[in-house]
Protein backbone atom coordinates (compact mmCIF):
# COMPACT_ATOMS: atom_id res chain seq x y z
CA UNK A 1 0.00 0.00 0.00
CA UNK A 2 1.65 3.22 -1.06
CA UNK A 3 0.91 6.90 -1.27
CA UNK A 4 2.59 9.28 -3.68
CA UNK A 5 4.64 12.07 -2.17
CA UNK A 6 4.78 15.61 -3.52
CA UNK A 7 6.17 18.52 -1.53
CA UNK A 8 6.39 21.59 -3.79
CA UNK A 9 7.18 23.86 -0.82
CA UNK A 10 10.19 21.69 0.07
CA UNK A 11 11.40 21.87 -3.52
CA UNK A 12 11.07 25.67 -3.51
CA UNK A 13 13.14 25.93 -0.31
CA UNK A 14 15.91 23.77 -1.76
CA UNK A 15 16.04 25.66 -5.06
CA UNK A 16 16.16 29.05 -3.31
CA UNK A 17 18.99 27.90 -1.02
CA UNK A 18 20.99 26.48 -3.94
CA UNK A 19 20.51 29.73 -5.87
CA UNK A 20 21.82 31.78 -2.92
CA UNK A 21 24.92 29.55 -2.80
CA UNK A 22 25.57 30.24 -6.50
CA UNK A 23 25.46 34.02 -5.98
CA UNK A 24 27.79 33.87 -2.98
CA UNK A 25 30.34 31.53 -4.58
CA UNK A 26 30.45 33.59 -7.78
CA UNK A 27 31.35 36.78 -5.91
CA UNK A 28 33.87 35.05 -3.63
CA UNK A 29 35.60 33.27 -6.51
CA UNK A 30 36.06 36.55 -8.41
CA UNK A 31 37.30 38.31 -5.26
CA UNK A 32 39.84 35.62 -4.37
CA UNK A 33 41.12 35.24 -7.93
CA UNK A 34 41.70 38.98 -8.19
CA UNK A 35 43.38 39.30 -4.80
CA UNK A 36 45.39 36.09 -5.28
CA UNK A 37 46.75 37.31 -8.62
CA UNK A 38 47.69 40.73 -7.18
CA UNK A 39 49.20 39.46 -3.91
CA UNK A 40 50.92 36.37 -5.29
CA UNK A 41 49.65 34.37 -2.30
CA UNK A 42 49.38 30.64 -3.01
CA UNK A 43 47.05 30.20 -0.06
CA UNK A 44 44.66 32.85 -1.40
CA UNK A 45 44.86 31.29 -4.89
CA UNK A 46 44.18 27.90 -3.33
CA UNK A 47 41.08 29.36 -1.73
CA UNK A 48 40.07 30.80 -5.12
CA UNK A 49 40.37 27.31 -6.63
CA UNK A 50 38.32 25.91 -3.78
CA UNK A 51 35.62 28.55 -4.27
CA UNK A 52 35.61 27.90 -8.02
CA UNK A 53 34.97 24.21 -7.39
CA UNK A 54 32.27 25.20 -4.91
CA UNK A 55 30.68 27.39 -7.56
CA UNK A 56 30.49 24.46 -9.96
CA UNK A 57 29.20 22.31 -7.10
CA UNK A 58 26.52 24.90 -6.34
CA UNK A 59 25.32 24.73 -9.94
CA UNK A 60 25.25 20.95 -9.73
CA UNK A 61 23.26 21.15 -6.48
CA UNK A 62 20.89 23.71 -8.02
CA UNK A 63 20.18 21.49 -11.02
CA UNK A 64 19.95 18.29 -8.97
CA UNK A 65 17.42 19.60 -6.42
CA UNK A 66 15.18 20.73 -9.28
CA UNK A 67 15.32 17.27 -10.84
CA UNK A 68 15.18 15.29 -7.57
CA UNK A 69 11.73 16.54 -6.57
CA UNK A 70 10.02 16.02 -9.92
CA UNK A 71 7.19 13.48 -9.57
CA UNK A 72 7.65 9.81 -10.40
CA UNK A 73 6.89 8.82 -13.98
CA UNK A 74 6.62 5.64 -16.06
CA UNK A 75 10.40 5.36 -16.47
CA UNK A 76 11.19 6.34 -12.85
CA UNK A 77 8.46 4.84 -10.62
CA UNK A 78 10.53 5.56 -7.48
CA UNK A 79 11.05 9.19 -8.43
CA UNK A 80 14.29 11.01 -9.21
CA UNK A 81 15.72 11.44 -5.71
CA UNK A 82 18.98 9.59 -6.35
CA UNK A 83 20.15 12.42 -8.57
CA UNK A 84 21.06 14.18 -5.30
CA UNK A 85 23.47 11.35 -4.47
CA UNK A 86 24.97 11.59 -7.97
CA UNK A 87 25.34 15.32 -7.37
CA UNK A 88 27.19 14.62 -4.13
CA UNK A 89 29.58 12.27 -5.93
CA UNK A 90 30.26 14.87 -8.62
CA UNK A 91 30.92 17.54 -5.98
CA UNK A 92 33.33 15.24 -4.15
CA UNK A 93 35.32 14.70 -7.37
CA UNK A 94 35.49 18.45 -7.91
CA UNK A 95 36.90 18.95 -4.43
CA UNK A 96 39.51 16.25 -5.02
CA UNK A 97 40.57 18.15 -8.15
CA UNK A 98 40.76 21.45 -6.28
CA UNK A 99 42.93 19.83 -3.60
CA UNK A 100 45.29 18.51 -6.27
CA UNK A 101 45.66 21.99 -7.77
CA UNK A 102 46.39 23.48 -4.35
CA UNK A 103 49.07 20.86 -3.62
CA UNK A 104 50.74 21.55 -6.98
CA UNK A 105 50.75 25.33 -6.43
CA UNK A 106 51.97 25.08 -2.85
CA UNK A 107 54.78 22.66 -3.73
CA UNK A 108 55.94 24.92 -6.55
CA UNK A 109 56.04 27.92 -4.21
CA UNK A 110 57.99 25.97 -1.58
CA UNK A 111 60.57 24.81 -4.13
CA UNK A 112 61.12 28.29 -5.55
CA UNK A 113 60.85 30.01 -2.16
CA UNK A 114 58.74 32.91 -3.35
CA UNK A 115 56.55 34.49 -0.67
CA UNK A 116 53.34 36.49 -1.17
CA UNK A 117 53.14 40.22 -1.80
CA UNK A 118 50.38 42.61 -0.64
CA UNK A 119 49.57 40.43 2.38
CA UNK A 120 47.08 42.97 3.76
CA UNK A 121 44.94 42.68 0.62
CA UNK A 122 44.86 38.91 1.02
CA UNK A 123 43.80 39.26 4.64
CA UNK A 124 40.87 41.50 3.69
CA UNK A 125 39.70 38.98 1.08
CA UNK A 126 39.89 36.11 3.57
CA UNK A 127 37.93 38.02 6.25
CA UNK A 128 35.19 38.74 3.69
CA UNK A 129 35.19 35.05 2.71
CA UNK A 130 34.97 33.96 6.36
CA UNK A 131 31.94 36.16 7.03
CA UNK A 132 30.08 35.25 3.83
CA UNK A 133 30.69 31.50 4.02
CA UNK A 134 29.80 31.34 7.72
CA UNK A 135 26.41 32.87 6.99
CA UNK A 136 25.65 30.91 3.79
CA UNK A 137 26.79 27.54 5.15
CA UNK A 138 24.67 27.95 8.29
CA UNK A 139 21.65 28.76 6.13
CA UNK A 140 22.26 25.79 3.83
CA UNK A 141 22.62 23.41 6.78
CA UNK A 142 19.27 24.60 8.16
CA UNK A 143 17.50 24.10 4.84
CA UNK A 144 19.25 20.77 4.23
CA UNK A 145 18.12 19.52 7.64
CA UNK A 146 14.51 20.65 7.20
CA UNK A 147 14.25 19.21 3.67
CA UNK A 148 16.59 16.22 4.20
CA UNK A 149 18.58 17.15 1.09
CA UNK A 150 21.95 15.47 0.49
CA UNK A 151 22.81 17.88 -2.33
CA UNK A 152 22.34 20.94 -0.12
CA UNK A 153 24.17 19.30 2.77
CA UNK A 154 27.09 18.60 0.43
CA UNK A 155 27.09 22.25 -0.62
CA UNK A 156 26.96 23.33 3.02
CA UNK A 157 29.85 21.01 3.86
CA UNK A 158 31.90 22.65 1.11
CA UNK A 159 31.26 26.10 2.47
CA UNK A 160 31.92 25.05 6.06
CA UNK A 161 35.25 23.63 4.88
CA UNK A 162 35.89 27.03 3.28
CA UNK A 163 35.31 28.68 6.66
CA UNK A 164 38.00 26.59 8.33
CA UNK A 165 40.43 26.76 5.42
CA UNK A 166 39.98 30.52 5.16
CA UNK A 167 40.79 30.73 8.85
CA UNK A 168 43.95 28.71 8.21
CA UNK A 169 44.92 31.06 5.38
CA UNK A 170 44.34 34.08 7.63
CA UNK A 171 46.64 32.60 10.27
CA UNK A 172 49.29 31.87 7.61
CA UNK A 173 49.12 35.37 6.16
CA UNK A 174 49.30 36.93 9.62
CA UNK A 175 52.48 34.94 10.32
CA UNK A 176 53.95 36.11 7.01
CA UNK A 177 52.88 39.69 7.81
CA UNK A 178 54.57 39.79 11.22
CA UNK A 179 57.50 37.36 10.78
CA UNK A 180 58.40 37.77 7.12
CA UNK A 181 58.63 33.96 6.70
CA UNK A 182 57.28 33.51 3.17
CA UNK A 183 57.33 29.72 3.35
CA UNK A 184 54.42 29.80 5.84
CA UNK A 185 52.01 30.78 3.04
CA UNK A 186 52.46 27.64 0.86
CA UNK A 187 52.50 25.46 3.99
CA UNK A 188 49.11 26.96 4.89
CA UNK A 189 47.99 26.06 1.36
CA UNK A 190 49.03 22.43 1.93
CA UNK A 191 47.07 22.33 5.18
CA UNK A 192 44.06 23.68 3.30
CA UNK A 193 44.46 20.88 0.75
CA UNK A 194 44.52 18.19 3.44
CA UNK A 195 41.34 19.55 5.04
CA UNK A 196 39.64 19.61 1.64
CA UNK A 197 40.65 16.00 0.96
CA UNK A 198 39.19 14.91 4.29
CA UNK A 199 35.87 16.67 3.58
CA UNK A 200 35.64 15.23 0.06
CA UNK A 201 36.26 11.67 1.32
CA UNK A 202 33.46 12.00 3.90
CA UNK A 203 31.14 13.41 1.23
CA UNK A 204 31.96 10.51 -1.11
CA UNK A 205 30.91 7.98 1.53
CA UNK A 206 27.69 9.90 2.27
CA UNK A 207 26.78 9.97 -1.43
CA UNK A 208 27.53 6.28 -1.95
CA UNK A 209 25.17 5.02 0.78
CA UNK A 210 21.88 5.97 -0.96
CA UNK A 211 23.22 4.79 -4.32
CA UNK A 212 23.91 1.38 -2.77
CA UNK A 213 20.46 1.31 -1.10
CA UNK A 214 21.99 1.26 2.38
CA UNK A 215 19.51 1.00 5.28
CA UNK A 216 18.12 4.14 6.85
CA UNK A 217 19.97 5.26 10.01
CA UNK A 218 19.36 3.07 13.11
CA UNK A 219 17.20 5.74 14.75
CA UNK A 220 14.82 5.77 11.76
CA UNK A 221 14.57 1.97 11.71
CA UNK A 222 13.84 1.99 15.45
CA UNK A 223 10.91 4.32 14.81
CA UNK A 224 9.40 1.75 12.42
CA UNK A 225 10.07 -1.13 14.78
CA UNK A 226 8.64 0.87 17.68
CA UNK A 227 5.31 1.34 15.88
CA UNK A 228 5.06 -2.35 14.92
CA UNK A 229 6.21 -3.64 18.33
CA UNK A 230 3.77 -1.42 20.24
CA UNK A 231 0.70 -2.58 18.28
CA UNK A 232 -0.83 -5.68 19.97
CA UNK A 233 -2.76 -6.61 16.83
CA UNK A 234 0.57 -7.13 15.01
CA UNK A 235 1.49 -10.71 15.88
CA UNK A 236 4.77 -10.61 14.00
CA UNK A 237 6.65 -8.93 11.17
CA UNK A 238 9.67 -9.66 9.01
CA UNK A 239 11.48 -8.59 5.82
CA UNK A 240 11.76 -5.01 7.09
CA UNK A 241 13.66 -3.06 4.44
CA UNK A 242 14.48 0.63 4.29
CA UNK A 243 16.35 2.90 1.94
CA UNK A 244 16.82 6.56 1.02
CA UNK A 245 16.39 8.38 -2.28
CA UNK A 246 17.03 12.11 -2.22
CA UNK A 247 14.85 13.65 0.49
CA UNK A 248 12.50 10.68 0.67
CA UNK A 249 12.58 7.51 2.75
CA UNK A 250 11.20 4.19 1.58
CA UNK A 251 10.03 1.50 4.02
CA UNK A 252 8.51 -1.92 3.36
CA UNK A 253 7.79 -4.91 5.60
CA UNK A 254 5.63 -8.03 5.94
CA UNK A 255 3.16 -7.65 8.82
CA UNK A 256 1.35 -10.67 10.31
CA UNK A 257 -2.20 -10.30 11.67
CA UNK A 258 -4.80 -12.70 13.06
CA UNK A 259 -6.09 -15.19 10.47
CA UNK A 260 -9.72 -14.60 11.45
CA UNK A 261 -9.73 -10.92 10.54
CA UNK A 262 -11.73 -9.95 7.47
CA UNK A 263 -9.92 -8.45 4.50
CA UNK A 264 -11.44 -5.06 5.35
CA UNK A 265 -10.29 -5.25 8.99
CA UNK A 266 -6.75 -6.28 8.00
CA UNK A 267 -6.66 -3.47 5.47
CA UNK A 268 -7.76 -0.87 8.04
CA UNK A 269 -5.09 -1.99 10.53
CA UNK A 270 -2.40 -1.84 7.84
CA UNK A 271 -3.46 1.65 6.80
CA UNK A 272 -3.39 2.77 10.43
CA UNK A 273 0.14 1.43 10.88
CA UNK A 274 1.33 3.17 7.72
CA UNK A 275 -0.18 6.49 8.86
CA UNK A 276 1.49 6.22 12.29
CA UNK A 277 4.90 5.55 10.74
CA UNK A 278 4.42 8.35 8.22
CA UNK A 279 3.52 10.81 11.01
CA UNK A 280 6.76 9.96 12.87
CA UNK A 281 8.97 9.85 9.75
CA UNK A 282 7.98 12.67 7.36
CA UNK A 283 8.63 12.33 3.62
CA UNK A 284 8.29 8.53 3.81
CA UNK A 285 6.61 6.15 1.37
CA UNK A 286 5.54 2.94 3.10
CA UNK A 287 4.50 -0.44 1.73
CA UNK A 288 3.21 -2.99 4.26
CA UNK A 289 2.36 -6.48 3.04
CA UNK A 290 -0.23 -8.14 5.28
CA UNK A 291 -0.02 -11.87 6.04
CA UNK A 292 -2.24 -14.26 8.08
CA UNK A 293 -0.32 -15.23 11.23
CA UNK A 294 -1.05 -18.96 11.56
CA UNK A 295 -1.00 -19.65 7.81
CA UNK A 296 2.39 -17.94 7.49
CA UNK A 297 3.81 -19.97 10.40
CA UNK A 298 2.65 -23.18 8.75
CA UNK A 299 4.23 -22.06 5.49
CA UNK A 300 7.53 -21.25 7.22
CA UNK A 301 7.48 -24.62 9.04
CA UNK A 302 6.66 -26.69 5.95
CA UNK A 303 8.80 -24.87 3.39
CA UNK A 304 11.66 -23.26 5.30
CA UNK A 305 12.12 -25.29 8.50
CA UNK A 306 10.74 -22.66 10.85
CA UNK A 307 9.40 -23.39 14.37
CA UNK A 308 6.45 -25.75 14.68
CA UNK A 309 3.16 -23.75 14.67
CA UNK A 310 1.98 -25.55 17.80
CA UNK A 311 5.06 -24.31 19.67
CA UNK A 312 4.02 -20.73 18.97
CA UNK A 313 0.78 -21.17 20.97
CA UNK A 314 -1.43 -19.79 18.19
CA UNK A 315 0.03 -16.32 18.34
CA UNK A 316 0.34 -15.89 22.10
CA UNK A 317 4.08 -15.41 21.68
CA UNK A 318 5.51 -13.23 18.97
CA UNK A 319 8.21 -14.71 16.77
CA UNK A 320 11.65 -13.25 16.53
CA UNK A 321 11.30 -10.38 14.09
CA UNK A 322 13.90 -8.74 11.92
CA UNK A 323 14.88 -7.58 8.47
Amino acid sequence: MTEGIQHPSISDQKVAAARLSIYSNTLLTLLKLTVGAISGSVSVMSEAAHSASDLIASWIAFISVRIADTPADDDHPYGHGKVESLSGMAEALLIFGAAGFIIYQATDKLVHGKGPEHVDLGLIAMFVSLAANSFISAHLFRVAKSTDSLALRADAEHLRTDVFTSLGVVIGLLLVRFTGMGWVDPVAGLVVALLILKASWRLTLDALNPLMDTHLPPEDREVVRGVLDSEPRVLGYHKLRTRKSGSFRYVDAHVQLDDDLSLLEAHDITEELEDRIRDLLPHTEITLHTEPWRAEQRHQFERHGGPCPEELADGNNRPETGD
